[in-house]
């Protein structure tokens, strides 16, 4: 509703009530408000005067929820994660999954219902889903945060994922024997034989066994400090702040050490333990190269399929059958919280299961 001179809405004197209303028009619906009687408003023209800071405010440029797309551009600038795995993973999300669906729909739109229905529609698992519910939560938190949209739950709290706390693949540890039929399959290569050492002993990350260096190894006091990962050949900070850590290092690691930097090509302060010769030093030797001859040697061993994460399940069995207590493993283990040492990592082998079992037989017929 405009004025004569088009001006937004008019003010309105009703008669009966002797008061004064602003009204106009918003999204096809009369609005109205009261602005005074003629009490407060001697003429007309007053009543005009006070209409004036609602008419200044309805021809201000209205606010306008960003796109998904507007928000995720603005979320790499301001929020993205500065890890390159995290980083990586949140870009394959984005870039597969949400950007494609959700990219020209306004955040305010991204319904929890919706979400819920599309993300069963994946043909991904439940814990790629979680992934996702995951980002889709940080962006509306960022639009939040962003002042894009008012301040209340997250509504992607409510979307739920079947089967999102079972995983795909059952966890997979080696027994000794394993391991040593795989050390044999490797070869007799140094290199090699302590990269898998150094891993399964300390439960390393094989981002983390990749960004070692020498400095890092102090001979004196006999401790390896992890403070770096390699990802993709990008150096970067360890997964999390209790990942980084001094480790004690057994006499008999530091021999093997030593007996590999005599023989390596790089033993400077600042060189990589396990340098690529490919890249002269420059470099440590890159994931795939790993992972391809974990695999030929699991196959020559005959072990079935072994990943670069299975030494991190191995050495928190191991810890469970030597008898380590928990609250030590979680700190070899270098994990923050004791929940995810109990519940995620380790296995116990059919052969501890037996033993604990007849440890308990012999309490319970002690007496009888």
């Amino acid at each position: 509703m405009r004025g004569a001179q088009g001006q937004i809405g008019c003010v309105v004197y009703n008669k009966r009530r002797g008061t004064y209303n602003f009204i106009w028009w918003q999204n096809r619906r009369r609005r109205s408000k009261l602005l005074g009687s003629v009490l407060d408003f001697r003429t007309r023209e007053e009543a005009e005067l006070a209409a004036e800071p609602i008419r200044k405010l309805l021809r201000a440029p209205q606010h306008r929820v960003p796109t998904v797309s507007e928000l995720v551009e603005q979320y790499r600038v301001e929020k993205m994660p500065e890890r390159p795995s995290t980083k990586r993973g949140h870009e394959t999300y984005l870039k597969n999954h949400i950007v494609p669906r959700w990219g020209n729909v306004a955040i305010t739109e991204m319904k929890p219902r919706a979400v819920e229905l599309w993300l069963g529609t994946l043909q991904l698992a439940p814990k790629s889903k979680v992934h996702i519910r995951g980002l889709l939560r940080l962006l509306w938190d960022y639009a939040m945060y962003s002042e894009a949209v008012p301040v209340h739950r997250n509504p992607m709290e409510l979307v739920r994922i079947k089967a999102a706390s079972r995983p795909v693949r059952l966890t997979r540890s080696l027994t000794v024997e394993q391991f040593h039929k795989l050390l044999d399959a490797i070869g007799d290569e140094p290199r090699w034989r302590t990269m898998l050492l150094i891993a399964v002993s300390f439960g390393l990350r094989i981002s983390e066994v990749l960004g070692l260096k020498w400095k890092d190894v102090d001979w004196l006091n006999k401790t390896v400090t992890i403070e770096r990962g390699v990802v993709k050949q990008i150096v970067g900070d360890v997964k999390s702040r209790g990942s980084a850590r001094k480790m004690s290092c057994a006499e008999e690691l530091i021999e093997l050490l030593s007996r590999w930097k005599q023989e390596s090509q790089f033993t400077n302060h600042e060189d990589w333990i396990f340098a690529s010769p490919f890249k002269l030093g420059r470099q440590p030797l890159c994931y795939t190269l790993v992972w391809k001859r974990l695999s030929e040697g699991a196959v020559s061993a005959g072990i079935g399929h072994v990943s670069s994460h299975v030494f991190r399940h191995t050495f928190r069995t191991w810890l469970d059958s030597v008898g380590t207590p928990v609250g030590v493993q979680q700190r070899l283990m270098r994990h923050a919280d004791i929940r995810t040492t109990m519940n995620i990592y380790g296995d116990a082998f059919t052969s501890d299961m037996q033993n604990a079992h007849e440890k308990v037989v012999r309490l319970v017929l002690s007496r009888a």
